[in-house]
């Protein structure tokens, strides 16, 4: 599965300098709106250290990561769900991917102009929250006028949607985003067809100031920001995306030093990516052999079968069964072979529901 997220946020925020600290590009970052108006598109090797400890088990020709597509969507503006600021060329981005990523500034800077003339982050997310709530609201009016039609019919799979999508035009209505919403398994699914922006998974990004990461200090305005996303069942991080973007450009090396001078066990960009990676409820199982050790993204509680089609469509269709040995067992053991002796390996059928971690060897037959 590929994890697409789309970073957004008011212009001046950081977020074009967030998108190139992600995937060392030099995307211009300019002082005013709509420097970014095109999309630009980067592709991430997703870390995981697991793939060095396979490395040294298996000696491969090559390592793969799973990757995830990062896409810097230009500064949204007050009006942009009625076009204003190119704002449904920006919107129509958004609803290309997985989840949000929405940079909220969190510092101060007198050379850095704020598109209101005032710092406040809870402001700033309400401005963009306001403008995806009323996009969603004309997708649902529209929704409802078509079901209603054919809700008259006596249809009755579409007198269900009729009632789903009036009660959540109704909740829109009032201010609230689609997430939050109380929903069924079989609405979820109704749901999910509409592509609502507010219905996608979202992890705000606190741009902090290099201070605040020197001294460990949290500010009054990454707390806001914190308190606010907490109260709305989502997820906050922090980070300051000048430094990440300095850290990022470094030899491995000198990147070891940079983050030990900052007290950094990790750079700020690999909390991003798994944040968004277990925002989207996503887990990642390996294959490894002598010719390539790679891993590979899915969605938690997904069966043999599905995640062999991840691989390729033909192992899917052809399945029989799957080899699966664990990822602790293959490291505790040192090798396939040591693991197989000590009768840990397992042959699963097409019930079998993959787990984080598991190395598996597919056989297939089309």
């Amino acid at each position: 599965m590929s994890l697409r997220c789309g970073i957004i946020g008011l212009p001046n925020v950081g977020k074009s300098t967030l998108f190139n600290a992600l995937t060392i590009a030099n995307v211009p970052t300019e002082n005013y709106p709509f420097c970014t108006i095109d999309p630009h598109v980067g592709v991430v090797k997703l870390p995981d250290e697991r793939l060095s400890s396979l490395k040294k088990v298996y000696n491969p020709n090559l390592v793969t990561n799973s990757t995830v597509e990062f896409t810097d969507i230009a500064g949204l503006v007050k009006g942009a769900s009625k076009g204003e600021g190119l704002g449904n060329q920006f919107l129509g981005q958004i609803r290309q991917v997985n989840t949000i990523i929405h940079v909220v500034r969190c510092f101060k800077d007198e050379n850095i102009t704020h598109v209101t003339g005032n710092v406040d982050p809870i402001s700033d997310v309400e401005i963009i929250e306001t403008e995806l709530i009323l996009a969603d609201i004309q997708i649902l009016e529209k929704q409802y006028q078509k079901t209603e039609k054919l809700a008259k019919s006596g249809d009755k799979n579409n007198q269900i949607k009729f009632s789903l999508i009036s009660s959540l035009l109704d909740h829109c209505n009032n201010g609230n985003n689609a997430r939050t919403f109380t929903t069924n398994n079989e609405e979820i699914d109704i749901i999910g067809k509409l592509n609502l922006l507010t219905y996608k998974p979202i992890l705000y990004v606190a741009n902090v100031s290099e201070s605040d990461i020197v001294n460990n200090e949290i500010s009054d305005l990454n707390n806001k920001l914190s308190e606010y996303a907490k109260k709305g069942g989502n997820i906050s991080i922090s980070l300051c995306s000048k430094l990440e973007q300095e850290i990022a450009v470094l030899p491995e090396d000198e990147k070891k030093i940079y983050l030990k001078e900052y007290k950094l066990s990790d750079p700020g960009l690999n909390k991003l990516i798994k944040s968004a990676f277990n925002l989207l409820d996503l887990e990642t199982f390996f294959t490894a052999g002598p010719k390539e050790v790679r891993s590979w993204t899915i969605k938690k509680g997904s069966t043999a079968p599905f995640a062999a089609g991840e691989i390729h469509t033909d192992f899917q269709r052809g399945f029989i069964k799957a080899e699966v040995i664990k990822y602790t067992d293959l490291i505790e053991h040192g090798s396939e072979k040591a693991v197989k002796e000590a009768g840990l390996a397992k042959l699963q059928g097409k019930e079998y529901i993959v787990c984080d971690g598991d190395c598996i060897y597919f056989h297939f037959n089309v």
